[in-house]
């Protein structure tokens, strides 16, 4: 990647980007949150706001904080519709902004929530990849031989929600009990050209909303976007979707990826996604 310290492992040939001045960013001190209005990177009021990460993991701008409120305790799953809405229409347009860049092959947006999840400051917020390349999970997705699985859609038993053109659905087989992924019925390839996101506002804030109603959250989770790369190739089986990964199997109880897992590439998952998903529509 351009203008970073990218290394491939010989053994694996996995990817790692050495980003050795992070070591030295500040953790979060007790006192006044930066990202509330107000704050060190929110001067402003403000509805949704991006601006440029100052402890960055890639060069020139091609990494951001995107913020989903001003409100400190809200999130994803307590925003509804309406604020959900506001999120996505700020992720296409950084999106397309960021897909401009000639030295951006792809976008990747995604969230850590919760400390648990790996986020540093607690306060409802995502962050933004203008990658030089298109990343090795979202190309093993790109190059999955047949047809499209998005477009041949999960069996019923595992959607949670569904309304305007998009559902929500435990994953047919999900690493995480609680795995979810959202997507447009049809095949739509990215965020910018996805037209009204109203539909999937109303599914990502009734699914994610479940998720903290069934396991009295706030729950830990990663989410993260995969859509067409921004290179210029014509990416035909590009379809846009969310990945999101609750890390608590029970209330309060973590759902680990221990040794095993890790080692051997074989998941094991102690809730089927069909209870999953029927404990998920119970609470929407």
């Amino acid at each position: 990647m351009a203008g970073s310290d990218v290394r491939y492992d010989p053994l694996t040939g996995e990817m790692t980007v050495m980003v050795g001045a992070r070591q030295n960013r500040p953790n979060l001190e007790a006192g006044a949150c930066p990202f509330c209005p107000g704050g060190q990177e929110s001067p402003e009021p403000y509805d949704v706001r991006w601006f440029v990460n100052r402890w960055p993991p890639l060069p020139d701008g091609r990494a951001e904080i995107l913020l989903w409120s001003p409100d400190h305790s809200a999130s994803l799953a307590s925003l509804g519709a309406v604020g959900v809405l506001r999120v996505l229409e700020l992720w296409a347009l950084r999106t397309t902004a960021q897909a401009a860049r000639p030295d951006v092959a792809y976008v990747l947006i995604f969230e850590n929530r919760l400390p648990a999840a790996g986020a540093t400051v607690d306060h409802p917020h995502g962050q933004l990849f203008g990658l030089a390349d298109v990343p090795p999970v979202a190309r093993r997705e790109l190059e999955h031989p047949g047809p499209c699985a998005l477009c041949a859609g999960p069996p019923e038993s595992l959607v949670v929600a569904s309304s305007g053109g998009w559902r929500a659905w435990v994953a047919e087989a999900a690493i995480y009990p609680y795995e979810l992924r959202i997507a447009p019925v049809d095949h739509v390839p990215d965020l910018p050209i996805a037209g009204s996101l109203a539909g999937a506002a109303t599914v990502m804030s009734s699914a994610l909303a479940a998720v903290d109603r069934l396991l009295e959250g706030p729950v830990p989770w990663m989410l993260w976007v995969h859509q067409r790369p921004t290179d210029g190739g014509a990416w035909p089986t590009a379809h846009l979707h969310v990945h999101v990964a609750p890390m608590w199997r029970l209330p309060g109880v973590m759902r680990y990826v221990g040794a095993g897992e890790i080692g051997s590439g074989v998941w094991f998952n102690p809730i089927t996604p069909e209870d999953a998903a029927a404990r998920l529509r119970a609470h929407v």
